[in-house]
């Protein structure tokens, strides 16, 4: 019976000593200095994630055609009806649209002067396009950065306790130092990944939009310069 008691006491001291450590937890513990630097990071993700549903909506909204578009514009212009051209550009209201629109300003001049306005144009749609998307790519590769400055502070921690520690090392405080380093690494690492995904999937997206309004402006360049 004593036997059984003592095993008991045993495993109930071993219960007792079994920690978990949530999130919240792991930040707080890894000092003001960590906590600055997540707290950083932090902010960079709720930027990041901003923008990246921002341009997300705005270029699945650039990317809206009428599969009717370019049929209508060719009639008309065939027609001679320009106004009613631009009036259904207008009407539309996207890259596309408007990248035809300009060159229907245009109709009656050179072909090449024609084709130069629409380029430029199409310049301009691309710059608002692409708006604020760089600051996804810096975000990628700055977060990881601040992480790694937060591991590089927590080591400096634990190595200044340990030299100060006159021979006697506190575990508690040398364990904050290390906390830093560890924590601001991963969390770098995620908010990175993270902007470096949603830069990348911006890019496909905008390809995709870009090639929509080449193919248009091309196919609308090529009715104009059929014969009459």
């Amino acid at each position: 019976m004593q036997d059984a008691a003592t095993e008991a006491d045993l495993l109930t001291d071993g219960e007792s000593v079994e920690k978990t450590l949530s999130v919240i937890e792991l930040i707080t513990s890894g000092g003001t200095a960590g906590m600055v630097i997540i707290a950083l990071l932090f902010v960079l993700l709720i930027v990041a994630t901003y923008i990246y549903f921002e341009r997300l909506f705005a270029i699945k909204e650039a990317s809206k055609v009428d599969a009717n578009f370019m049929n209508q514009i060719k009639d008309h212009v065939s027609n001679g009806k320009i106004d009613s051209a631009q009036m259904l550009c207008v009407q539309q209201n996207s890259p596309v649209s408007r990248l035809i629109g300009k060159g229907i300003t245009r109709i009656g001049k050179p072909l090449e002067d024609i084709n130069t306005a629409i380029e430029n144009a199409g310049r301009l749609e691309i710059y608002g396009l692409e708006k604020n998307v760089s600051v996804l790519a810096t975000i990628s590769g700055a977060a990881p950065m601040i992480g790694f400055l937060g591991t590089v502070i927590g080591m400096i921690l634990s190595i200044f306790e340990i030299a100060n520690s006159g021979g006697s090392i506190d575990i508690k405080t040398l364990a904050d130092g290390l906390y830093t380093a560890m924590t601001t690494t991963v969390g770098g690492l995620i908010v990175g990944i993270i902007a470096y995904v949603a830069y990348n999937h911006l890019v496909v997206k905008t390809d995709k939009v870009v090639y929509q309004m080449e193919a248009n402006s091309l196919e609308f360049l090529d009715h104009l310069n059929e014969p009459t």
